[in-house]
């Protein structure tokens, strides 16, 4: 497959993820206090979905482990909020499978391609490393989130979650400079700005409730 069309679906998944943030920002400017608009959470697993693929497509074990780490996540959310319920059939099914379909491809494809997968001579381990270890304290946001919003018994964003997402996005912001990935690094400028005035909101709204 040619560059540019993965580049294109990379992109188009930083465009959704990008999308969802300002959606959920505006919803909170004009709320004047943090709130989970429904399509947060269906952007964030379009876009998910077509991350993952991104990741697979360009051997990045570390964009497929985050990926795969939050995706059910969404769609947890969207239970919550009694949204995927509304879903066809068909496609529940198909958005729920698929990712592992992928997985199971992608590492036994005939052979055992988890050598492939660790020794990537595009990504060296170090940086590697660096990247499973930045997307790990980003995924830990919505396994966070998750916790919470069960416990609450609605889908919610609480601190914790900003904070963790302004952590995992520097981090991923050093690892796309160093993989030299536009699609991390252009997703990821604009998540920084957005975490940092959700985190100044929160306290906002916090001092004057």
């Amino acid at each position: 497959m040619s560059n540019w069309l993965i580049y294109s679906i990379g992109f188009l998944a930083q465009i959704l993820f990008s999308s969802r943030l300002i959606i959920q920002w505006l919803h909170s400017e004009k709320q004047k206090r943090v709130i989970t608009p429904t399509i947060f959470w269906t952007l964030s697993l379009f876009a998910s979905f077509l991350l993952f693929i991104y990741g697979y497509l360009r051997d990045d074990f570390a964009i497929m482990l985050g990926q795969g780490l939050t995706y059910f996540i969404y769609i947890r959310n969207l239970q919550l909020q009694n949204q995927w319920q509304k879903y066809p059939r068909f496609m529940q099914w198909f958005l729920l499978l698929m990712p592992t379909f992928i997985a199971i491809f992608y590492f036994n494809n005939n052979t055992i391609d988890v050598v492939k997968l660790f020794k990537n001579e595009a990504i060296p381990f170090w940086l590697l490393t660096l990247g499973i270890v930045s997307q790990v304290v980003f995924t830990l946001r919505f396994i966070y989130q998750w916790l919470y919003s069960e416990k609450q018994k609605e889908s919610a964003l609480p601190f914790g979650f900003w904070l963790l997402s302004l952590i995992g996005s520097i981090l991923i912001l050093t690892y796309a400079v160093f993989r030299k990935d536009p699609v991390l690094f252009t997703g990821h400028i604009l998540g920084a700005i957005i975490y940092i005035r959700n985190l100044i909101l929160i306290r906002k709204y916090a001092a004057t409730s």
